[in-house]
């Protein structure tokens, strides 16, 4: 009986937390659109990729006779074994091959300083390899910049399986639970979040600002990155940019699994008691209700909580190219997505693209 109790307090005092985040979304910033004025002065585009052969073709396709690119650079890891550089040349961009990285560099991390010390324009976008671009992004970005230090975009998910779908927007919905909705202003600096797919801000200001070397050692680079700006004073702005630039990342359910492992937890960046503060709204307001209500066991609360779960889908579902019957499933995977949260908050992953990184310092 005390146990019950007091587990209907956490669970209440989780979903106020939740709410209150989600609330945050009443105001937001409006999306990217094309149409905005083209930039006065040059844009560098810097795309690390490392095996990419596959994915960097329809990359750089979305770039291709775009006015705004004032430089495209793509820079291959030097261990890359696929045809990347060959395709990047073929299709016109400016080919860079990064050393193996210095001690204490994640791969991503250098490959990007070696492109923004390249680079020569006034402004610097990054995307990765594995996004879609469309005309009509960069100057978009550049017009955010306005009033903004860094810009960070959002994007469409291409999720072709069933599997995709059913589990990548209760990945996906974690992240809205701990940190509010896209676009919407309010959190803590140390709590910022951002796109690693896409950013963009001056050149010159990162680069005095040391550049990637701000998140060289950490696995979720972008998120150290921006953390450490914001904290400087930067104003990092989240953006959604669903309607100017796509990325199809996983092939299947088990990839998504894999691979968002690797950051959805954020636990080199994120203080312990951060981490277990999450992982109780994600547990108490999120994965719980579908659980009790299956056992018979849900109250008013488990009711209100999985209503409010499913309306987070209509906002979600212009963030996905491909929706249908699993995304609308989709809320009875998050027990599934809170459990991966958990394992990689638990287990995190130092391992990526074939490389095992130390702890960063």
């Amino acid at each position: 009986m005390i146990l019950g109790r007091l587990f209907l307090v956490a669970q209440a005092a989780s979903a106020a937390l939740a709410l209150s985040r989600l609330a945050r979304g009443r105001v937001r910033r409006a999306p990217l659109a094309a149409g905005a004025p083209a930039p006065q002065a040059s844009i560098s585009v810097v795309i690390p990729a490392r095996d990419e052969v596959e994915r960097i073709g329809p990359c750089l396709a979305g770039l291709r006779g775009d006015p705004d690119v004032g430089e495209l650079i793509v820079v291959v890891d030097e261990d890359d074994r696929s045809a990347t550089a060959q395709v990047a040349h073929d299709a016109g961009a400016r080919v860079l091959r990064a050393p193996t990285p210095p001690a204490g560099w994640i791969g991503k991390p250098w490959a990007l300083q070696v492109g923004l010390e390249a680079a020569s324009g006034k402004w610097l976008v990054t995307l990765d390899a594995d996004t879609r671009p469309r005309h009509g992004l960069l100057r978009a970005l550049v017009a955010e910049l306005g009033d903004a230090d860094l810009v960070t975009a959002g994007v469409r998910f291409v999720c072709d399986t069933f599997g995709e779908r059913l589990l990548h927007p209760a990945m996906l919905a974690t992240l809205v639970y701990r940190f509010g909705p896209v676009g919407a202003d309010g959190g803590r600096a140390v709590r910022t979040v951002a796109n690693g797919q896409c950013l963009a801000m001056r050149r010159s200001a990162l680069l005095a600002a040391g550049g990637f070397a701000r998140e060289r050692g950490f696995m979720t680079d972008e998120i150290a990155l921006v953390r450490s700006l914001a904290v400087a004073g930067w104003r990092v702005v989240f953006v959604d940019g669903a309607d100017l630039i796509a990325v199809d990342m996983h092939a299947d359910a088990r990839e998504v699994w894999r691979e968002w492992g690797r950051s959805l937890s954020m636990g080199d960046v994120t203080p312990p008691a951060w981490q277990a503060l999450d992982l109780a709204v994600i547990w108490l307001a999120m994965a719980a209700p579908p659980l009790r209500l299956a056992a018979r066991r849900g109250t008013a609360l488990d009711v209100l909580l999985l209503a409010v779960r499913w309306l987070l889908l209509g906002a979600l579902r212009r963030v996905y190219e491909r929706r249908g019957v699993p995304f609308w499933l989709s809320p009875l995977a998050d027990p599934l997505a809170a459990a991966r949260l958990t394992l990689s908050t638990l287990r995190p992953v130092r391992t990526w693209r074939g490389r095992t990184y130390p702890r960063s310092a």
